[in-house]
C-alpha cells in the first residue's frame, strides 16, 4: 500500500502543481487513498521531496535528485582510475589508492551510498571501510572488481 501511495504521489507532482501537503492529501483522497497530512509530510520525507519554484515565484513539489547519472558516472570514474588493490581483513576492507587520492575515493564510495558501508576512513593512499559484516565485505569487493 505504501509503495503504490508513493507511486501516486510521484505521478500526482509530476501531473499538477501542487504546493502544499494539504493540496497533496486530498488529491490523494480524490484518488481513493485515505491519508492525513500527517502520513503525507511522513512519505515527502522518505521521497525526499523540495520544493522548487515555477511560474513567477509559485513553488511546487518535485523529486529532489541528489544524484545524477552525471555524478554517479564521476564517482566510478574517479574509483576507477585511483584504484590499485584491495583486501579484506574481517569486515574492514582495505583498499589502496593511487598517491594523494584516498581521500577522494572514499568521498566518492560515500556518496554512492552502499548499504553494507558504514563509513570510510582515508589517509594518503589507503582507505579502511567499515563493512557491517563479513559477507557484505565480500559483496562490496565485488561490487568493486565489476566497476573496475
Amino acid at each position: 500500500m505504501k509503495a503504490e501511495r508513493h507511486a501516486k504521489i510521484l505521478d500526482l507532482i509530476n501531473q499538477y502543481d501542487i504546493d502544499t501537503q494539504e493540496e497533496l492529501a486530498g488529491r490523494l483522497n480524490q484518488a481513493g487513498y485515505r491519508v492525513t497530512q500527517a502520513t503525507v509530510s511522513r512519505d515527502i520525507r522518505e521521497l525526499k521531496l523540495t520544493k522548487i519554484s515555477v511560474n513567477g515565484g509559485r513553488q511546487k513539489y518535485a523529486v529532489m535528485n541528489a544524484h545524477s547519472s552525471e555524478m554517479d558516472e564521476k564517482y566510478l570514474r574517479i574509483l576507477k582510475d585511483a584504484f590499485v588493490s584491495m583486501d579484506m581483513a574481517q569486515n574492514i576492507l582495505v583498499i589502496r589508492t593511487v598517491s594523494g587520492m584516498a581521500m577522494a575515493v572514499a568521498a566518492a564510495m560515500d556518496a554512492m551510498q552502499w548499504p553494507e558501508i558504514a563509513g570510510c576512513i582515508a589517509g594518503d593512499d589507503t582507505i579502511m571501510c567499515a563493512i557491517r559484516s563479513v559477507d557484505d565485505t565480500l559483496l562490496v569487493m565485488d561490487k568493486i572488481r565489476k566497476i573496475l
